[in-house]
């Protein structure tokens, strides 16, 4: 750190410098005169010192945010201006010799330490002074260590890393691509990598045994706090001769570390939890359950087939038992009001007190019902009993939604934990809502459970996959898949989807050829950098843990991306503007 700027960074000086002479460079964070003697505190990444300034000409033009170079004799602060906050609080530096290294001429747009308060539209126009603010500044330096732990995690369990294009061919993985028009070749297109996903398995089918990369991905969908519109990054990785287990112990001992490493919270110790998909949606209404919450959702369909309750006959119904006590009555209130505003037409509910049930549901209920009740729930006394029903394909979804509100609104989530599982037997395939299509639901170069077979014997909703995701506190992680390696399995796969052979071919030529030549099995997945350092962080969005994002609008506001081009450059590429 020594260079002709400085002999020491900011943050360091200590006691038992006094009486040295030392050389400072940083930000001038703050400026305080106290009547002929002025203070003037110099930040650089490692933090700040107090410097006092006695010739006032020396800051003649200087102001906060101000990059200068100080010289001076470190001093032991006066016992009424120590401040205890700083590591450097006791001792301060007697300035001889100050220079101007990069003048602050304009009037900042916000205050540096209240950047995180400013709208962010003008944080993203300036991240360059938003990125100063120590906890923002901080993030982005977390994710470095953490970049660097999982690097040499990867490596020392035999992983090599090896890149993969950028400029690559279109590929259907679920989002829409970004294009890139080709000069060379008129009317043709590259896309940038929604994932590695090809080139992974065709390194597989290559003989590289271990692979993986910090790989950056491109999807032009929609941002939300935990996704970036447009990039993002994974911790891709492949196995060769690797079942489901072998991936999965290969990302709870990774994640697993990287987690402890870097945060004093529980976190869950191997084996991780695994819950079948079917499981997850039925027991807490989600394929990415937060395990923090310890509300568990149970099924009262059968229950109720045999009680005159005419709005829950036929339908399925589910219930969710949580100890309200001491809550008032506009508690209850806005737990209906949550219920309608996400599209159920009510929430009923029964209150066990003092043995009996209380709640506009009971008088349905005979004696031996109300037992069997208590038997199938478990619920005891205190406790409430909401009852969450609806059709098929929504009443999970809407259960699972009561479930979170509840858990937040009784305050019962572990805030000071990392809840992880990994979500396994995702069904290979659904039906498109508005085409009734059959579709793939996750990865589509994913093994089938039972190979071949499965896929001519079963409906193909009923067969399941070898996916799986990983979730830590309600956020999907990482997400991967068993591959499917064989020609005939991909065929009919695809078929079923409604791709012809010739277009399996087309689409994925590479891979379908290179199946051919000899395929190992293979497996893998790919944990996402910008949500693990986000929960780490313990930041609300991802935005504040990428060093130049895109606002929500996939807009680059600090270099003014998207933008226009000449009309050269469209000549070019080969390209024509149509209204």
């Amino acid at each position: 750190m020594i260079t002709m700027y400085r002999t020491m960074r900011c943050n360091d000086i200590r006691e038992s410098d006094i009486g040295k002479t030392v050389q400072l460079a940083g930000w001038v964070d703050a400026i305080r005169d106290h009547g002929g003697v002025i203070f003037a505190d110099v930040r650089d990444e490692s933090g700040i010192s107090q410097t006092v300034v006695h010739d006032e000409t020396m800051l003649k033009g200087v102001n906060r945010e101000a990059v200068i170079s100080v010289t001076g004799v470190v001093t032991k602060r006066d016992p009424e201006t120590v401040n205890e906050k700083l590591d450097t609080g006791t001792v301060e530096l007697a300035v001889e010799k100050l220079e101007v290294l990069g003048a602050c001429r304009n009037m900042l747009p916000f205050d540096i330490d209240a950047s995180r308060g400013t709208r962010e539209d003008v944080r993203l126009k300036y991240r360059y002074l938003d990125l100063r603010n120590p906890v923002i500044h901080n993030n982005i330096v977390l994710r470095s260590k953490i970049i660097s732990f999982l690097r040499r995690q990867m490596e020392e369990r035999g992983f090599m890393d090896i890149q993969t294009p950028i400029l690559t061919a279109s590929s259907p993985e679920g989002a829409r691509d970004f294009l890139v028009p080709s000069r060379k070749h008129k009317g043709k297109f590259y896309a940038l990598p929604q994932a590695p996903q090809q080139f992974k398995q065709l390194l597989m089918v290559s003989g590289f045994e271990r692979y993986y990369q910090i790989a950056p991905c491109f999807r032009d969908e929609d941002a939300r706090q935990d996704r970036s519109p447009g990039e993002f990054y994974q911790l891709d990785y492949e196995m060769s001769f690797a079942t489901q287990e072998d991936v999965l112990n290969v990302c709870e001992e990774v994640v697993g570390n990287t987690f402890r490493a870097f945060t004093e919270k529980r976190v869950t110790a191997a084996p991780f939890p695994r819950i079948t998909f079917a499981d997850a949606m039925l027991k807490y209404g989600s394929d990415k359950p937060d395990l923090r919450n310890p509300l568990v959702i149970c099924d009262l369909t059968d229950f109720f087939a045999n009680v005159n309750f005419p709005l829950f006959k036929g339908k399925p119904v589910r219930g969710i038992v949580a100890d309200c006590q001491g809550q008032s009555r506009k508690f209850f209130e806005s737990s209906l009001k949550f219920a309608m505003s996400i599209g159920m037409k009510g929430l009923g509910y029964l209150t066990l007190t003092d043995g009996a049930f209380k709640g506009p549901i009971e008088k349905f209920l005979t004696p031996e019902q109300k037992a069997e009740v208590i038997e199938l729930t478990g619920m005891k006394d205190g406790e409430t009993l909401f009852f969450i029903c609806d059709a098929l394909r929504v009443v999970n979804r809407y259960a699972g939604q009561i479930r979170e509100w509840l858990g937040e609104n009784l305050n019962i989530i572990d805030k000071d934990s990392y809840e992880f599982c990994f979500v396994v037997d995702f069904p290979m395939y659904e039906i498109d809502e508005s085409s009734g299509a059959v579709i793939f639901t996750h990865n589509p170069f994913s093994m089938p459970q039972g190979g071949l077979e499965a896929l001519e014997a079963k409906d193909p909703t009923e067969v399941l996959a070898y996916q799986y995701d990983l979730v830590c506190n309600g956020v999907e992680l990482a997400s991967g898949a068993v591959r499917n390696h064989s020609t005939e399995v991909m065929r009919k796969a695809f078929a079923i989807a409604g791709y012809s052979e010739e277009e399996l071919q087309k689409r994925f030529g590479a891979l379908y050829a290179a199946f051919q030549y000899g395929a190992p099995p293979h497996a893998g997945m790919a944990p996402g950098i910008d949500r693990m350092i986000m929960l780490l962080a313990d930041e609300d969005t991802i935005r504040d843990v990428i060093a130049f994002p895109l606002n929500g609008n996939a807009q680059d506001l600090l270099l003014g991306a998207p933008g226009e081009v000449t009309e050269q450059q469209l000549l070019e590429a080969n390209i024509s503007i149509r209204e």
